[in-house]
């Protein structure tokens, strides 16, 4: 990407959390679970603003001390369990605009995905220019084939539940399936701002390392996130 082209990294962080309580701070690996996201961003150059939105003044705090901009607090509207990211990253597209900053990139990263490297979302960027797409969105390979999965009904009946021509096959001759992970989602403004979604028709998968890919969203996910870090420190 020319040095012409302008990023701007969000990172959302609601203040509520049901499942795990103020998990956007809790200390993770020696730090504030938020702070991985932030310093992550701030090592990659051309990215030219790292924000953060959040409703909470503990996160606020602790973003700032960072590194990371918050350049007010979200309100209340946007800060729901129903909320979405398209809304937050309006929203925050909108405030600069406001004060005559505009961008050519949205760059979201939720801080639930702490082990994404600057690596990561340099090659994300790299992959968007080369690429000449509208989007990038990161993924990672598939734990489990869903080819060995299906819906149950009350009955709990497995007849049919893997298809006949499936049911034989070895894992490894499955094919390899991927998914989001949830950790990057890069995108033009322009095209945001015309479609409002993340993943425009033309966007392509950025393929991230399943151990970088960890989302936090349970008290497991956070046991198995911190073990990695710590492994990684001790490399």
């Amino acid at each position: 990407m020319s040095n012409e082209k302008t990023i701007l990294a969000i990172i959302p962080a609601r203040g509520g959390s049901k499942r795990l309580p103020r998990k956007n701070i809790l200390p993770l690996a020696g730090k504030p679970m938020i702070n991985w996201s932030i310093e992550a961003a701030k090592n990659v150059p051309s990215i030219a603003r790292v924000v953060v939105s959040t409703d909470c003044d503990i996160i606020a705090n602790t973003a700032k001390s960072a590194g990371g901009e918050v350049p007010f607090l979200r309100p209340s509207n946007l800060s729901s369990d129903t909320s979405s990211s398209v809304d937050v990253v309006r929203h925050m597209l909108e405030y600069f605009k406001g004060i005559g900053e505009c961008f050519d990139y949205v760059l979201l990263l939720q801080p639930t995905s702490p082990l994404r490297s600057p690596a990561d979302i340099q090659g994300a960027i790299d992959l968007l220019n080369v690429k000449k797409a509208d989007s990038v969105i990161s993924v990672c390979e598939c734990e489990h084939s869903p080819l060995w999965s299906n819906t149950l009904d009350d009955s709990l009946s497995l007849e049919n539940f893997i298809p006949q021509n499936v049911k034989n096959m070895r894992s490894q001759d499955l094919p390899q399936y991927y998914r989001l992970n949830g950790a990057i989602y890069l995108t033009k403004v322009e095209q945001f701002l015309q479609e409002g979604v993340l993943m425009s028709g033309n966007s392509v998968a950025y393929k991230m390392d399943s151990h970088n890919s960890v989302d936090i969203d349970t008290k497991l996910d956070f046991i198995i996130a911190e073990t990695i870090l710590r492994e990684k420190t001790h490399e």
